[in-house]
């Protein structure tokens, strides 16, 4: 067979794990793997590179990706769906693994639907794409925001500061609470659950009178900057959009921290991690899933189970159908229900 692979959407850690997990397992059955060129672009725009085991040797601790990525959208670009399906089927392409996030994952559900012999591998830090209970690259982000989270707490300690670390996470706020539960923060922020300046002031007040001299508080950068008035807002970077018309978010770590300094009268300080959640090397925990989910992928293909997506649940390799993976996966309210049982 010949097998196309691309990497769509946000880079992120184990990206390349996983184009060498189907490469190899193409390999070692008579296969031709091929790689699509920036995501869904590469078919698009015919721009291939042929894979071997020499290609993907030496990449499983990389990060980024090998076949470079982009938002490419063929169904919000001219003629774009029918480029991408001339192109599957005139070049002869029997199957094609798409690795990318949630929106990677409804482009792939809707070209299925048109007939496209496609299946996805589930790919995000931010952990929000349904059907699975994790996504590669989500444990690397979480390790590097907890990694910060731990060297904030000794800053902060020796100078009497409330240290903010603003963290990655535009409609789910995954990151933002594994991290502060990991990383011992005193309150957490995220989009799903609106937490006033009034409550997060008012616990960081408490803890002084209780003694304790810092505070660390996380928050999604999709987080509202929400008040007890009513008053709720999210925060944006700029007023620009990115070329889809999504908002470019960012800037509610240094927003929230002026409140607090000026609620409380106490320093405060901000850490905005951004990109770097999503750079370097996967830890083992994304290697060895994202290997997993490209040998899983290239056996839905075996089996014409196109139209999948490769998953987790309950620690099992699985598939669901593309047709389930649809919306968000938001955090369980009982995350937030641990994490606070710990602040102050």
């Amino acid at each position: 067979m010949k097998i196309g692979i691309l990497t769509a959407g946000g880079d992120c850690p184990g990206l390349n794990a996983v184009i060498r997990a189907v490469t190899r397992s193409a390999l070692a059955a008579g296969d031709e793997p091929i790689g699509l060129w920036r995501g869904y672009a590469g078919l698009a725009e015919r721009d291939y590179r042929p894979l071997d085991m020499r290609t993907v040797s030496g990449i499983l601790h990389l990060g980024g990706t090998i076949l470079s990525t982009s938002s490419f959208d063929p169904f919000r670009e001219p003629d774009g769906v029918a480029r991408v399906m001339s192109a599957a089927e005139e070049d002869g392409f029997d199957a094609i693994v798409a690795i990318g996030g949630e929106h990677t994952m409804d482009i792939t559900r809707r070209l299925s639907e048109l007939g496209m012999p496609v299946v996805g591998v589930p790919k995000t830090i931010d952990n929000d794409v349904p059907g699975t209970d994790f996504t590669f690259g989500f444990d690397t982000a979480v390790q590097i925001a907890c990694d910060a989270i731990d060297r904030l707490h000794t800053t902060a300690h020796s100078h009497d500061r409330v240290m903010v670390v603003e963290v990655m996470g535009r409609n789910a706020g995954w990151i933002a609470v594994f991290s502060g539960i990991a990383g011992g923060a005193d309150q957490i922020l995220i989009p799903e659950a609106d937490t006033t300046v009034e409550e997060v002031c008012g616990a960081i007040d408490k803890r002084h009178q209780r003694g304790k001299s810092f505070s660390i508080v996380v928050v999604a950068e999709g987080a509202a900057l929400a008040f007890e008035s009513g008053e709720r807002r999210q925060v944006l970077t700029n007023t620009e959009t990115d070329e889809y018309g999504y908002p470019r978010l960012g800037g509610i770590g240094p927003a929230l921290a002026r409140e607090i300094e000026d609620r409380t009268g106490f320093e405060s300080r901000v850490t905005t991690l951004g990109h770097v959640q999503r750079g370097g090397t996967p830890t083992a925990t994304d290697r060895i899933l994202a290997s997993r989910y490209g040998i899983k992928a290239v056996d839905l293909i075996r089996e014409g189970k196109f139209g999948h997506m490769a998953a987790i649940r309950g620690g099992e390799i699985t598939s669901v159908p593309l047709s389930e993976v649809v919306g968000l996966k938001t955090v369980d309210p009982d995350y937030l229900r641990i994490a606070r049982t710990f602040y102050g």
